[in-house]
């Protein structure tokens, strides 16, 4: 693991490898084509760097020559506004104000409940149940626009991403009737950043399930 001192000229990130927060992360600096530094956090065994800069001591952490941030929303909005090409959030406010009520839901609809997938049997079956039904009963507005609730990539999808590329490792199978959330999912996972963002480790998680 490199060794990040406190004094660092080139922005950091501290990522978990299959973290699906840390991947939203990843893929916003890889579409936005920031040059970073990774360090790959065990969560088993955190660097002291990262305990000494976060106070929570969870990934993603982001340092940014003085500037540390360490909440994954706050870290993405943050990028986005640092390096404003291409824009990933609306110009307008109504629509700016939208688009962070949509990755607001996401992570209260669904990563709260991909969060419970390592707890107990009993608990990660249902939250498992829950998130597939939430999935299914959202495919439908993958119909209407190219990208959540939109026609322009955005933060949202990066938020999105994550979790559908996920989903074999979850145990998670879409139906046939999922198809427009499928389609969806597959204009994410071909598109340039969205591959640079990837680890070894979730590149396995497709392998595996090919």
């Amino acid at each position: 693991m490199a060794v990040v001192t406190n004094k660092r000229s080139v922005m950091t990130l501290f990522s978990d490898s299959v973290c699906p927060r840390s991947h939203a992360v990843r893929f916003v600096l890889a579409e936005k084509n920031v040059t970073f530094e990774v360090v790959d956090v065990d969560p088993d065994n955190k660097p002291e760097d990262l305990i000494d800069l976060n106070p929570y001591n969870s990934v993603p952490t982001l340092v940014d020559r003085d500037l540390v941030l360490y909440n994954a929303r706050v870290v993405m909005e943050y990028l986005d506004e640092r390096f404003p090409h291409p824009p990933l959030l609306p110009v307008d406010p109504v629509n700016r104000a939208r688009a962070r009520l949509y990755v607001h839901r996401i992570e209260y609809d669904w990563y709260t409940l991909v969060d419970e997938l390592g707890s107990s049997d009993k608990k990660a079956a249902k939250a498992r149940k829950q998130l597939r039904e939430s999935l299914l009963a959202t495919a439908p507005i993958f119909d209407a626009k190219p990208f959540f609730m939109s026609d322009e990539f955005s933060l949202v999808d990066c938020w999105m991403a994550p979790i559908l590329w996920r989903l074999p490792s979850y145990g998670i199978e879409l139906p046939n009737q999922a198809r427009a959330l499928q389609e969806y999912g597959a204009r994410l996972f071909a598109m340039e950043s969205f591959r640079a963002s990837l680890t070894e480790a979730e590149k396995d998680i497709r392998d595996r399930a090919a």
